[in-house]
């Protein structure tokens, strides 16, 4: 029974990530804003570790904590972004980001004997077949396969948002190691300031300083504070902690088909009948693979 509120409450706030990234493009350069985002995490459970007097991870830990936040979070995300802003469309990364539970089940079965079942695969195939229906109208209506919209050449952009993918999926997969063993209101401070570390940097490297202080940036920089690197992550790696990592992960298939319910409900998108029978795949394809 936890198990199953844990699982719906991570995949509903993980999906809410799209609309913050939305909701903040008016008014910050995305990697200033994420930089915000990590290090306010860092800081509250640095906090709640403190006041626990939890035990702080020292030494090489200390830097493997620092490693898996800053692929977890900070390399997945601000590629994934930097990505969309060179004019990658926004429904290819989000399918790219769909292959991680696939990624994840692949590299588990080789690393941690996690091997999943015929039944567990169909699920997996199952459930990127409905993301794709899902995001089929972004994909028909991009312009083009390949960005157009920046400076950087095509090639860099697709290897970049690559990278995205294969960062989240060894962030993912870290959690499994000797890193479990931390508590994790240390570890998560840890962790996200090694996220913070990789945003710091990006932001120099681009030059990003754009940032209009409004009530909509402030809203989304406590949202993304609390309920995406706060407790939307510290879910996803309770649950990899505790289980498999490609049944955990099989949760990310919901995330578009659920970003574009909130799309369509609070931005007044089209929701296609497509999309709904993609959600329908999507919702069995994880019940099959986590079954």
């Amino acid at each position: 029974m936890l198990a199953t509120f844990v699982a719906a409450v991570f995949v509903v706030l993980w999906s809410t990530g799209f609309v913050v990234a939305r909701a903040i493009t008016p008014y910050a350069d995305p990697n200033l804003f994420l930089l915000a985002r990590f290090g306010g995490t860092a800081l509250v459970f640095a906090l709640a570790a403190l006041v626990a007097r939890a035990a702080w991870p020292t030494g090489r830990d200390f830097g493997k904590h620092l490693a898996a936040g800053a692929l977890l979070q900070g390399v997945y995300l601000s590629a994934g972004y930097w990505a969309v802003a060179q004019g990658l469309s926004a429904g290819v990364m989000a399918l790219l980001g769909a292959l991680q539970p696939l990624a994840t089940a692949a590299v588990a079965a080789r690393l941690f004997n996690e091997r999943l079942s015929r039944r567990g695969w169909s699920g997996m195939a199952l459930g990127l077949a409905g993301v794709v229906l899902v995001l089929a109208p972004k994909l028909v209506a991009a312009t083009s396969p390949t960005p157009t919209h920046g400076n950087a050449p095509a090639w860099l952009v697709v290897l970049i948002s690559i990278v995205a993918v294969g960062a989240i999926t060894a962030g993912t997969l870290f959690q499994k190691t000797s890193l479990a063993k931390a508590d994790i209101r240390s570890a998560s401070a840890v962790q996200n300031f090694g996220a913070a570390i990789v945003a710091a940097v990006l932001a120099l490297a681009l030059g990003e300083h754009r940032w209009i202080a409004s009530s909509a940036l402030w809203a989304s920089l406590a949202w993304g504070v609390v309920m995406l690197s706060g407790i939307s992550v510290t879910l996803l790696v309770w649950m990899v902690r505790r289980g498999d990592a490609a049944r955990a992960t099989a949760l990310l298939f919901l995330a578009p088909p659920l970003a574009a319910l909130q799309g369509y409900l609070g931005f007044g998108e089209t929701l296609l009948p497509v999309q709904i029978v993609g959600f329908a795949l999507a919702l069995a394809g994880v019940l099959l693979a986590r079954s």
